[in-house]
């Protein structure tokens, strides 16, 4: 397996996600900020943060299998959500664990950054997921 992924004692504790990963892979993977729209255009779940999660994970993966990897391989996953707070936590992971067995997304996550911003490329777009993986 090309990722390896840790805590190391000292980092904080419990996360749902590790906060190390060493990738011996040689090709990289770089997956572009997946948002919850369909192959047409269509939006999925207006409104509604965990099914925008989940449907941006789903999209995510599409785009790991089309270069042959999976989220086995993913050393560092970017979560861009619009008008954060601490308050939409709940809603995100929901979103999450919704689709982590399909998607084949391991439990704790690759090392994780979950970024607030005003607003992403579109309005009603209210997240978007990067990947970036290393496969032999």
């Amino acid at each position: 397996m090309p990722v390896q992924r840790f805590t190391p004692e000292g980092l904080l504790q419990p996360t749902p996600y590790h906060h190390v990963a060493i990738g011996t892979g040689s090709r990289h993977v770089y997956v572009s900020g997946q948002t919850s729209n369909l192959a047409d255009g269509t939006p999925v779940a207006a409104g509604d943060l965990s099914g925008q999660v989940a449907q941006a994970l789903r999209n995510t993966a599409r785009g790991l299998a089309g270069a042959g990897a999976t989220f086995d391989d993913v050393v560092r996953l970017t979560c861009y959500v619009t008008q954060w707070e601490p308050e939409k936590m709940d809603a995100f992971l929901a979103g999450v664990e919704s689709v982590a067995d399909e998607v084949g997304l391991p439990r704790p996550l690759p090392p994780s950054s979950l970024i607030g911003v005003d607003c992403l490329f579109a309005p009603g777009v209210l997240v978007e997921i990067e990947a970036t993986a290393l496969v032999d």
